[in-house]
């Protein structure tokens, strides 16, 4: 039966409005309560779960399924790398209790440990905003690496949202559990942390073998070491700027500006 859109004034033949999108009018009761949480609460679980599954299963096809346009039950990948990374900071405070370990190794390796330990502190609790920042570095890189396979600089950005959620959750997965064995030797938590690094040639392979299914591994593993050169030319350059500053600091401040005074 046809009605009157509350919203627009249009008249309703479906379930919404083909106006402005509003949904038919239905009184609030038990039934439209108990609809609206399932649809708040499983909905929005279905694509975080469902697209974890999918990740992990096969990260290269998943983004392949996103960027060709199959989206309806995935969660958004920008999102999921700022959520995923979110759980992979909390885990890392509230379960490995990371901030104890770097006071006993920094301590050990007889650096100001509360200097560095605010450092990385800083760092990590702004883990997701750094993630999404470096999206768009990544994404150059893979983009200048896989130029000539036709995909541009946001798909790229979409790609790299999705390694980096793969890569967050073989950390959560495979690493943390390992790190937490080992978590009263500062020594071995942070071999265990240096090592992990090299499984990341390892992801990129499979997830562009994955993506680009017809291309030939070699191929596709020299574009990777590629994607990893520049990505390492990247931060270089990032570092150096970045001590350029700090000369520059220290040549108008001096060099005890920069010492940590612990407040008592």
């Amino acid at each position: 039966m046809a009605e009157q859109c509350q919203n627009c004034n249009e008249l309703i033949t479906g379930s919404f409005c083909s106006n402005c999108g509003q949904k038919k009018y239905k009184r609030i009761d038990k039934k439209y309560i108990w609809d609206e949480i399932q649809y708040t609460v499983l909905h929005t679980n279905k694509g975080l779960l469902y697209s974890i599954k999918k990740i992990l299963q096969n990260p290269g096809k998943t983004a392949k399924e996103f960027i060709d346009g199959n989206r309806v039950n995935h969660y958004k990948p920008i999102l999921l790398v700022f959520v995923l990374s979110g759980l992979s900071t909390f885990l890392s405070y509230k379960v490995l209790n990371i901030k104890e370990i770097m006071m006993d190794y920094f301590g050990k390796q007889k650096l100001n440990s509360d200097l560095m330990v605010d450092i990385f502190s800083s760092f990590s609790s702004y883990n997701a905003i750094m993630m999404l920042i470096s999206l768009p570095m990544f994404a150059i890189t893979t983009k200048i690496a896989f130029k000539k396979w036709n995909h541009n600089f946001y798909e790229h950005i979409v790609m790299n949202a999705y390694i980096l959620s793969f890569y967050t959750l073989v950390s959560i997965i495979l690493v943390y559990p390992f790190m937490f064995m080992f978590r009263h030797s500062a020594e071995t938590f942070f071999s265990i942390t240096k090592y992990s690094a090299i499984i990341v040639p390892i992801i990129l392979i499979w997830f562009f073998k994955g993506f680009y299914h017809d291309k030939p591994l070699k191929t596709i593993a020299l574009r990777v070491l590629l994607s990893l050169m520049l990505t390492l030319i990247g931060f270089i350059l990032i570092i150096i700027i970045f001590s350029l500053i700090i000369a520059v600091y220290i040549k108008f401040f001096g060099a005890d500006a920069l010492h940590y005074v612990k407040p008592h």
